[in-house]
């Protein structure tokens, strides 16, 4: 499956664009799934000393999950295409590490 596959599969679950506030509803649930995975890794330190073996894959998976279906409506609610923002996201961060700043901070640089 491509980005666009998966972006075209995640709109079947998702609201109708034209749903009052449907913009902020998908950034605040994606600012929340993210919320989720953080606290999963929050729980793994405090509870199991960072162990990896003791990390829950299966959990992460499902929030990154969640993650990547926010992603992917809220890029289609503003008709940006998934396979398009990958492209881009790759192009950037390997001219950045040519350039000797994929370690610095700003994202113009």
């Amino acid at each position: 499956m491509d980005l666009d596959d998966y972006q075209r599969g995640a709109l079947h679950t998702a609201a109708p664009r034209d749903k009052k506030n449907e913009l902020l509803h998908l950034v605040l649930g994606l600012v929340g799934e993210s919320g989720e995975v953080a606290e999963k890794f929050k729980k793994w330190v405090r509870d199991h000393d960072s162990d990896e073996s003791r990390l829950d894959r299966a959990d992460i998976t499902k929030e990154l999950g969640d993650v990547l279906w926010y992603v992917a409506t809220l890029a289609a609610y503003l008709d940006l295409s998934l396979n398009d923002i990958a492209t881009d996201n790759l192009a950037k961060l390997a001219s950045r590490q040519n350039r000797g700043v994929l370690g610095g901070s700003g994202d113009n640089r």
